[in-house]
C-alpha cells in the first residue's frame, strides 16, 4: 500500500531519502550540464531543506520510494527535487505527488505551481505537459552563456 506523508522535522530517515533523490536523478549523469544540484546534497543539507522548504515522502510498505519539496513564491509553489525510485516510475507515484503539492499550493492560495527541467531531458518536458505544465521560460545556471533549463508552470 503507498501511503503519502509530511515529511518534517520528526522525520528520521535522511540517508534513505538522500539514497532515493539521488538513485532517481542518476540516469541525468551524463546527460545535463552542469551536473544535477542533487549531487550537492548530503544528510545536513537534506535536513536544512526539510526544515526551510515543505516536504512530502512516499512509502510502499516499508520502502521509501518517493519524494517532492515545496517552496511558497510570491505568486506560485516551486516544486524541486520531485523524486520517483526508479523500480516504481510508471505507477502514478509521481502524479500523486504532485496532487499533494497542487493542494499544498491551493491552501496557501497561490495560483500556480513551477519547476525547472533541463533542456536536454525531452521526457521530462513531455512528462510534465502531459500534467498539465506549459514551458514558461528559459534559465542559465551561473557560468553558463545559454539556457541550461526550461521553466514550466501549471495554473491551477
Amino acid at each position: 500500500m503507498v501511503q503519502i506523508f509530511r515529511i518534517d522535522g520528526t522525520f528520521d530517515r535522511h540517508e534513505e531519502l538522500l539514497a532515493l533523490i539521488l538513485g532517481a536523478f542518476s540516469y541525468m549523469d551524463g546527460q545535463i550540464d552542469p551536473p544535477s544540484s542533487a549531487h550537492a546534497l548530503n544528510v545536513e543539507s537534506l535536513r536544512q531543506k526539510i526544515a526551510d522548504e515543505i516536504a512530502f515522502g512516499v512509502s510502499d510498505g516499508e520502502r521509501l520510494v518517493g519524494c517532492i519539496f515545496c517552496k511558497p513564491e510570491a505568486d506560485c509553489l516551486y516544486i524541486g527535487k520531485l523524486a520517483v525510485a526508479p523500480q516504481t516510475q510508471g505507477k502514478g507515484i509521481g502524479r500523486r505527488l504532485l496532487a499533494e503539492a497542487e493542494m499544498t499550493a491551493r491552501t496557501l492560495g497561490l495560483p500556480a505551481l513551477r519547476l525547472l527541467t533541463r533542456i536536454e531531458l525531452v521526457d521530462n518536458h513531455r512528462a510534465f505537459a502531459a500534467w498539465g505544465f506549459i514551458q514558461s521560460g528559459t534559465m542559465c545556471h551561473p557560468g553558463f552563456t545559454r539556457p541550461t533549463a526550461f521553466e514550466m508552470r501549471k495554473t491551477l
